[in-house]
């Protein structure tokens, strides 16, 4: 990752999900830069992993973002020990993808669970003392997925859908309190989570992602952090940007190029 000078100098920086993918590339990154860095997760083993990588500059605390008492408590421990964050990054999700028909009702528990209600658990416990103090940035990692119905991802995409709409109210809301909010639109990124999650990818979902560049997660954390010392709301790495925009141009004419894609990608897979 080509880092910038010293840009998060005694920053201090709270990112979940940070020990694999995305989070741990933002955290590295984060270090590099100079903050200090606490990396949340729930795997013990994983975050020791995390810590040694990174050096003296990352401290790790254990909780399941989706357990609001075990959050509460995480966040307590980083203020006691750190200080009010600077950055708040909600990095920590998961995914099951597979047609609405087959996904079992707790599986679009599950997403609302750790990728919204822990976004949510996690703001709540850092915002007082950022509203007190008058500064701070959350940044909430939604997906394409938040702004686009992809195919087979019907719990995920709801679950990054709803990410969208509370940092569109949280930008909103926390802006008079000198708090700024991005929120973030990975494309599809190389990371053990898309590895696993391919396997249960419709014929469908595989052949039109199969249209889309991959990037590294080192290079999506470059241009997050990049953007988040522009202070933009919308980050859009890759890709995104592209759907993004195009998808407002054609509006409700979107669907149609969707339902296309579909068509395709059912004649391709054989079926009817």
């Amino acid at each position: 990752m080509a880092l910038a000078v010293k840009s998060f100098e005694d920053k201090v920086a709270l990112v979940t999900g940070g020990s694999s993918g995305i989070g741990l590339a933002l955290a590295k990154g984060l270090a590099a830069q100079g903050a200090q860095v606490w990396i949340l997760a729930r795997r013990k083993e994983a975050l020791a992993a995390t810590q040694k990588e990174i050096g003296a500059a990352c401290r790790t605390v254990v909780a399941d973002v989706s357990d609001w008492q075990q959050v509460q408590k995480a966040v307590g421990q980083v203020i006691r020990e750190a200080g009010i964050p600077d950055i708040v990054i909600n990095s920590a999700g998961v995914t099951r993808p597979g047609y609405v028909q087959e996904l079992d009702v707790e599986v679009f528990r599950q997403m609302m669970a750790i990728n919204y209600m822990g976004t949510v658990h996690v703001v709540k416990a850092a915002l007082p003392g950022m509203m007190e103090r008058g500064s701070g940035h959350i940044i909430n990692i939604s997906s394409v997925a938040g702004f686009l119905g992809a195919f087979g991802y019907s719990a995920y995409g709801a679950s990054k859908y709803a990410v969208r709409g509370f940092s569109d109210v949280l930008r909103g809301e926390l802006r008079p309190h000198g708090i700024r909010v991005s929120v973030v639109f990975p494309p599809d990124t190389d990371t053990p989570q898309l590895a696993e999650e391919k396997q249960f990818q419709p014929p469908e979902t595989k052949l039109i992602n199969a249209l889309a560049k991959m990037l590294s997660a080192d290079v999506v954390a470059e241009i997050i952090l990049r953007d988040v010392r522009r202070k933009k709301y919308l980050i859009l790495p890759g890709e995104a940007k592209f759907w993004y925009h195009l998808s407002r141009l054609l509006g409700n004419g979107w669907y149609l190029l969707a339902d296309w894609l579909v068509r395709d990608a059912r004649r391709k897979a054989g079926i009817k």
